[in-house]
């Protein structure tokens, strides 16, 4: 009995170390999911694209907080849409990238962390006023 014990042991650890890491990648990749979608939102009601970046990047990095995801977030956003002119349907776009790491997760093999990302697209209002640069 004590054998079995010894030898089954490793394995169930390893695999609950395994269900660890699969846990903290999927709630970190619906954290980043919803960074993406608050960040693209939030460009998207700004009147130019100065303020929607920075609108983005504010909104991101509150959104992974409120998450607790710590990571250092790069975010990205397209905001070519505002130089579309009014009445033409245009788009912005946010992508959040971050690190997620596995350094607490003791597992011979795990690496040391898995870059994650996610992009949302968020349209413009159509007949809302828009500028290039403020």
């Amino acid at each position: 009995m004590a054998l079995e014990t010894a030898i089954i042991a490793p394995a169930l650890i390893a695999l609950l170390a395994l269900m660890i890491a699969a846990g903290r990648i999927a709630i970190a990749q619906g954290s980043i999911e919803a960074a993406a979608r608050d960040a693209a939102r939030q460009a998207s009601i700004a009147r130019d694209s100065g303020t929607a970046r920075a609108a983005a990047l504010a909104s991101a990095e509150e959104a992974l907080s409120r998450e607790g995801l710590k990571c250092s977030p790069l975010v990205t956003v397209d905001t070519s849409g505002f130089s579309e002119p009014v009445g033409t349907p245009a788009v912005v776009s946010a992508t959040v990238r971050c690190e997620v790491e596995f350094s607490d997760i003791a597992l011979p093999g795990m690496p040391g962390s898995k870059a994650l990302s996610s992009s949302f697209t968020s349209p413009l209002d159509r007949f809302r006023a828009r500028g290039a640069q403020p």
